[in-house]
């Protein structure tokens, strides 16, 4: 009876009061809201929330990235900007370059979209956008296409001298969030290199901070599946003493692709300068094989 009756009172509040509570949430709250009561429902479709959950303060987006007929609502409209399948290209840097047999490929240097549930900006810093040492020496690294990836790729040939540097500026990240930073990678079949020695991963945050973390782009078991090669005592032994503390390893991702948490940081109301990333390995050994996609920078639930 109790449950009924306060069932009953909430349908008598006005529908913008409703509305306007639901606002004060998250993409996430609003949809869960909808099975609470009709009068829930009805206001957690409404433009007056949804709008709330669109960054007023979006980065400029590349022309074209949203042709086609405007959304009927704010909450299509949300919907199409959180799509973490379909980023948009920024007009940051962006790099025209037509491309007829693939006229969905774009070349640029940032890519963006929504977080569904908290509504944070998330990013990727495209390989173009990157500092990849030695990038630009085509007997070093080389520039190209793949078919499950929209943007331009980087592909290890062979350095000894692994580097790859990212930034952004904390205005662009949204207020009072923590982020993690993933380095967007594959490693086909004959690559080499990539488990040991371990890298390193630093972020230097405005505040001055400097996470660093070491990480391992390929495990040691997955390595000896791509080379076929067997599991060694000797090697086994030897990888374990050069690691160490077990290094971060990278997780698949559904598109196919593989992450690498490089680290995690808190954007504070109020920051204004850039964050940097980095990706690191500078001993003698011989590195090949490494795709490199970009650095995703996404929100991250903390605790």
């Amino acid at each position: 009876m109790g449950s009924a009756t306060g069932t009953c009172e909430i349908a008598r509040l006005p529908e913008d009061l409703l509305s306007a509570a639901l606002a004060l949430t998250t993409p996430r709250d609003a949809c869960r809201a909808v099975v609470v009561s009709r009068a829930f429902r009805d206001a957690a479709g409404s433009d007056a929330v949804w709008a709330r959950f669109v960054p007023r303060d979006l980065p400029p987006i590349a022309a074209g990235e949203l042709a086609g007929p405007a959304p009927p609502s704010k909450k299509e409209q949300f919907l199409r900007l959180s799509d973490r399948r379909f980023p948009l290209l920024l007009a940051d840097g962006l790099r025209i370059q037509p491309v007829p047999k693939n006229p969905l490929l774009a070349y640029g240097l940032k890519s963006m979209w929504l977080d569904r549930g908290s509504g944070a900006k998330c990013y990727m810093l495209l390989a173009r956008g990157l500092h990849i040492s030695w990038g630009d020496t085509p007997c070093y690294w080389r520039w190209t296409n793949l078919p499950d990836s929209r943007f331009e790729v980087a592909v290890l040939l062979s350095v000894c001298w692994f580097e790859i540097r990212g930034k952004i500026h904390s205005k662009m990240l949204s207020r009072d969030t923590a982020y993690a930073a993933y380095i967007v990678f594959k490693i086909p079949v004959g690559s080499y290199g990539l488990d040991y020695p371990p890298q390193k991963a630093s972020i230097d945050t405005v505040a001055g901070k400097k996470i660093i973390r070491k990480v391992c782009l390929q495990s040691y078991e997955a390595r000896h599946v791509n080379r076929q090669l067997p599991l060694t005592p000797e090697y086994n032994k030897s990888y374990q003493l050069g690691h160490g503390r077990n290094p971060v390893l990278p997780q698949e991702r559904t598109d196919g692709w593989m992450e690498l948490e490089m680290g995690v940081f808190y954007n504070k109301e109020g920051d204004d300068g850039e964050v940097h990333f980095s990706l690191l390995q500078t001993s003698g050994t011989s590195k090949e094989g490494l795709i490199v996609q970009g650095i995703e920078i996404r929100p991250k639930k903390l605790g």
